[in-house]
């Protein structure tokens, strides 16, 4: 299979989606006629060539599908009516969220993240339902994300469809109050699909550059509509300053390389530029959120010109604040760090210890690496070697696996 097609494929998918459920309002349906389109073109064009456009095909043969099913359900005759009123509108109805100005193809996939983001969802549910239809991701990956078992988020998933099928409410482009009361979990969504591209948590590759690249092309859109809104500043904030350092994380086999060691020379200016001064200019206008402080930690990072140089106490302040925002394990888990790195490990341990008792990291391979990297500082190396190997069975990623046996065999080689 040509894999250039499938890319193209994969790309297309939100956008035609997102077109067709604006016409016929079926989400489910929707997905399940634009993945026979997307068949379709699989077999086709390693025959006939790509079109001139490839979205314009499968759209097409996509609402060519969605029209024979109606037709074909005497139950659902009265959609027929819907749907010739649609078509009548087409040429003089310009699809997209009224505010976004220029309707173009980049922009139905915001289009489809805020429809996803449904009033009748848990917001939970709707960041899950966003994550699978939007971001691409895998029932596996969004799993990842939320701290659940596969099969549990996979009954989420499918009860969001169903919920919004029958609540009775039309799965179509929120109003502007409607898409303010929304811009919360849509901010979620591109910052967890950013986490996935930036540290893939399967596979054999540490990153998926596609997956970050779309959440900061999102979040740039989603800045360019709410220029006002501190935390979708933040937001764009955060992902660059990170994203900054992706060239640094990967070695020539691609295998992962720590903050502490990372060749900084190699990271992008222009994008620490870039956040730096969105994170100045919104930072003034009151109402910190979890983005802004995030950001201003990753902003910390990228400024120090070597690890020596990293500002702790300032990083443990902001931990201390983004902690009392929220109760998510993962600020706690760096939280520990940062108190180790101004107090000793021995004190970030202990934070660590809490995180364990309560279990909510049971299943996530990050808590037993963070404390097995502490216990190694302490100099307890019998159980940090424990540790790296624990958390080397826990992960997905090669990347990650291969580096943290790595750390194991480095210390139990020391101990010979």
């Amino acid at each position: 299979m040509d894999t250039s097609i499938e890319q193209i494929i994969k790309e297309l998918t939100p956008q035609v989606v997102a077109s067709v459920v604006r016409r016929f309002h079926d989400f489910a349906a929707a997905e399940d006629a634009v993945q026979e389109a997307s068949i379709a073109a699989l077999i086709e064009w390693p025959k006939t060539g790509l079109p001139d456009s490839p979205r314009a095909w499968v759209t097409r043969v996509a609402y060519r599908r969605m029209t024979d099913q109606i037709r074909s359900d005497s139950a659902r005759r009265h959609r027929e009516e819907a749907v010739a009123q649609d078509a009548r509108l087409e040429a003089s109805y310009k699809p997209g969220l009224e505010s976004l100005g220029d309707s173009s193809e980049q922009d139905d996939t915001l289009l489809l993240l805020f429809m996803c983001c449904h009033p009748a969802l848990t917001r939970a549910s709707a960041i899950a339902l966003t994550l699978r239809a939007v971001g691409g991701l895998t029932t596996t990956e969004i799993a990842h994300a939320f701290l659940v078992p596969e099969k549990t988020m996979a009954q989420r998933i499918s009860r969001a469809k169903q919920t919004i099928k029958n609540s009775g409410i039309p799965f179509d482009i929120p109003g502007a109050e409607e898409r303010a009361e929304r811009l919360r979990s849509v901010l979620h969504i591109l910052y967890l699909i950013f986490n996935e591209g930036y540290t893939s948590s399967h596979g054999a590759k540490l990153q998926r550059a596609d997956l970050s690249h779309e959440a900061i092309r999102l979040a740039r859109i989603v800045h360019q509509l709410q220029p006002n809104d501190t935390e979708a500043t933040g937001l764009l904030a955060l992902i660059l300053l990170t994203d900054a350092r992706r060239n640094a994380r990967s070695g020539p086999n691609g295998e992962l390389i720590p903050l502490a060691e990372q060749d900084r020379t190699v990271w992008d200016r222009d994008r620490i530029s870039e956040g730096i001064a969105l994170l100045s200019a919104t930072l003034p206008k009151g109402s910190v959120g979890p983005y802004q402080l995030q950001a201003a930690i990753a902003a910390l990072h990228d400024e120090a010109e070597c690890v020596e140089d990293t500002d702790w106490p300032q990083i443990l302040v902001l931990y201390g604040l983004l902690r009392r925002m929220s109760d998510s394990p993962m600020v706690a888990l760096n939280h520990a760090i940062a108190v180790a790195m101004v107090h000793g490990p021995a004190k970030g341990l202990q934070i660590l210890d809490s995180l364990l008792a309560e279990g909510s990291l049971e299943v996530n391979h990050r808590l037993d690496a963070t404390r097995a990297h502490l216990l190694e500082l302490a100099g307890q190396h019998t159980e940090a070697i424990g540790l790296y190997r624990s958390a080397a069975g826990k992960t997905a990623s090669l990347p990650e696996r291969t580096y943290l046996l790595t750390q194991a065999a480095r210390l139990a080689g020391g101990q010979c």
